[in-house]
Order: C-alpha cells, then structure tokens, then sequence
C-alpha cells in the first residue's frame, strides 16, 4: 500500500502523566486499488517480477485481501497462493506459498526473500513450470488506503470493552493491521497508546502481541479483541 490521508493517531504528547494522553482517535478506511503495470505469464516472470516491486504490492498481495467482501470461505489467504493454484495448477507451490505467514517476518524485504526461494525451489524442482505459461497472468497491484476520522474517542483502555464490537471491520484494519506497517515499532494502534501507560497494561498488551491476524477473517479479530479487553477489564480492579 502506499499513500494515505491522515497522520497517526496515537501521539503521546506526555511521557511522563498518563492521564496528559491524548485520547486514542478511532479511524476507518478503504482502499482503491492501483495496477502497478507488472504482470506474470509465468513462474519464472513471477520470479523475475518479485524482485522489482515495490514492498507496498507485496504487502497488498498478502494483507489486502482481509477487506474484501467474503461470501464464501478462501481456499487461500494471499493472491500468490491462489494464482499458483488457479493459474498454473500447481497445487504444491500453491500449498507452500499459503504457509507463508507475513506476520512472522520483521520486513517486507524479508518477506520477499521468503516468496522469491519458494518459488525458486520449486523451478528448480520441475522442469514443466520452467517453460509453462499460465492459464491467466498475475497483475501485481498497490492499493491507496483512504482514511476517515470516525470522531470517536477513546479517553480510557477500559472504554475498548464496549466499543470493540461496534467497531467496522476496515477500522480492525487500519488499526490492527495496517499499523504495523506505518509503525517504526511495527506494533498496532492499541499497544503503541496502551504503551503510554507506562507499564500499568502490559499484560493485556501481552496478550493483544499473541494474536496472529493472518488467519482470521477481519470478524474474527475483532471478536478475539473484544474478548481479551472484555475479561481483562472484569479482571482489573477499579
């Protein structure tokens, strides 16, 4: 993904008083979908192209998807598995690449690295994927995230119990997801503010740290979030 309209929300203009926090601003978004140019009309094009794009078609590619409408369950999470399986039926290559969890990687670099020697392995393991065209090209995409201010504020991490569940999916998103890109902590939105608490949650932030959001659909996230700040704060003593 590349550009997008708003500046993080999650400034803490005090380290020293947490009540001094500025109030955690709930975002939405959406995407426009952007054609890079770049297409594959085979495995080794695929290869070739990898190495050239940029790391926002990448991130696009594995985490874009999650706001799609769903109307059925994916066989795949990310566009490479489903194009291996699709366009050059090969089911190998399609199951390697859908084991591939972005989430586990300190980088999009370091991602990239790990696509580029599946895709290697298996050219070098059939000589039929060395010349053979797919039945479609893949089209390597960008998308522009669009942001809205919903103009809901969050003063305390307790409020999150209710509000969770009233949340949009695309807000999941932005502040779950896609956070992790424009964080130079590469944290979400909620452990980066929690974070200003100085300590006072850092077993609820140890808990959000555990859930892997690759996964599971955008609904799902949020039930799980919902539930962890839900027993957290039934927990906690006033």
């Amino acid at each position: 993904m590349s550009d997008q309209t708003s500046v993080n929300p999650t400034t803490n203009p005090s380290q020293s008083d947490p009540s001094a926090l500025e109030p955690f601003a709930i975002k939405d978004c959406a995407l426009i979908a952007i054609a890079t140019g770049q297409k594959a009309y085979s495995l080794r094009e695929l290869r070739d192209r990898l190495l050239i794009i940029p790391p926002n078609s990448l991130f696009d590619h594995f985490w874009g998807n999650l706001l799609e409408p769903r109307f059925e369950e994916r066989e795949y999470n990310n566009a490479f598995a489903s194009w291996a399986r699709r366009g050059l039926h090969d089911d190998i290559l399609a199951e390697r690449l859908a084991m591939v969890d972005p989430g586990g990687f300190n980088s999009l670099e370091a991602l990239r690295q790990e696509v580029v020697e599946l895709v290697e392995e298996r050219l070098e393991e059939s000589q039929r994927l060395q010349w053979m065209l797919a039945t479609e090209p893949f089209e390597f995409m960008e998308s522009q995230i669009v942001v809205f201010d919903t103009h809901l504020r969050v003063e305390q991490p307790q409020q999150f119990a209710k509000l969770l569940p009233q949340l949009s999916t695309s807000s999941i998103f932005y502040h779950f997801i896609d956070a992790r890109r424009r964080m130079v902590e590469e944290l979400d939105d909620f452990r980066v503010w929690l974070g200003g608490f100085h300590g006072q949650h850092q077993n609820l932030c140890d808990q959000i740290a555990e859930i892997d959001p690759y996964f599971s659909s955008l609904t799902e996230l949020r039930r799980i979030l919902t539930q962890i700040f839900q027993n957290y704060f039934s927990l906690v003593k006033p």
